[in-house]
């Protein structure tokens, strides 16, 4: 999986995504993330990539000419476009079903907007998709690329020791995961649960299961309302609720 990150702050993006696991599947070339300072492809002497908005208002609007040519130094020796991602708050909210599709693809670009924003017409020409990782807005695009990276990454076969490193981590199959515990056994008078010390994988199976649709169910109910349970989800459920009421 290659990413190509269009950032004025590469010396950011090298920092933190160089470090735990993201760190050494790089290391290990399972991924591959460069960082490229648009900067770098200003036609000005001054390396300058913003402007005044036409039409007026406060701020300064990234230029289009340094955008589109650091994106052209990316594809002009590739038999292939690859998805050119802009993150902006105008974008769809990124989810984990977004995050899955995403790393079904090869090579993404993500672009990381700052000031008032990017010369519309970059986004008419080169940009794939808007995505946002929420209704809020921050200084620039690289913590939202940077959340995007280490999201999509984590999915990457060999990027984590396995499968279920993910697969059962909330939001994955739609609902929260379930309880986790280390040693000690006790702490500060709480136990853990009995059923994780019995050895039956069965029962701890399905207690996990359990513990996740309670949680969704109480701590997100807005993503309980979207789940198309099966009868067990729901006998296991309704089994929940009644010993919470005890």
């Amino acid at each position: 999986m290659r990413f190509d990150i269009l950032t004025l702050f590469p010396e950011l993006i090298d920092a933190v995504l160089s470090e735990s696991i993201i760190g050494r599947a790089r290391e290990n070339n399972i991924i591959q993330i460069n960082a490229i300072n648009i900067r770098d492809f200003s036609d000005n002497k001054h390396r300058k990539v913003d402007d005044y908005p036409y039409g007026g208002g406060s701020g300064m609007v990234m230029m289009a000419q340094p955008v589109c040519d650091a994106f052209d130094s990316i594809v002009k020796d590739l038999t292939y476009k690859p998805k050119l991602i802009y993150l902006s708050p105008q974008g769809r909210v990124l989810n984990q079903q977004m995050v899955k599709e995403l790393a079904q693809e090869e090579h993404l670009v993500l672009l990381c907007g700052h000031y008032e924003g990017i010369d519309e017409r970059i986004i008419e020409e080169i940009v794939d998709e808007e995505i946002s990782i929420g209704d809020y807005v921050l200084t620039g695009g690289e913590l939202p690329a940077m959340v995007l990276v280490d999201a999509v990454s984590r999915l990457i076969p060999g990027v984590l020791s396995s499968e279920e490193s993910y697969s059962q981590e909330s939001h994955y199959d739609g609902v929260l995961e379930y309880p986790q515990y280390t040693r000690p056994y006790e702490f500060k008078g709480r136990k853990v649960p009995d059923v994780l010390i019995s050895g039956h994988h069965a029962n701890i199976t399905r207690w996990r299961r359990q513990q996740s649709l309670k949680r969704t169910y109480f701590k997100r109910p807005d993503l309980f309302e979207k789940l198309n349970l099966k009868k067990e989800d729901r006998e296991l459920l309704k089994e929940a609720l009644e010993q919470n009421d005890e």
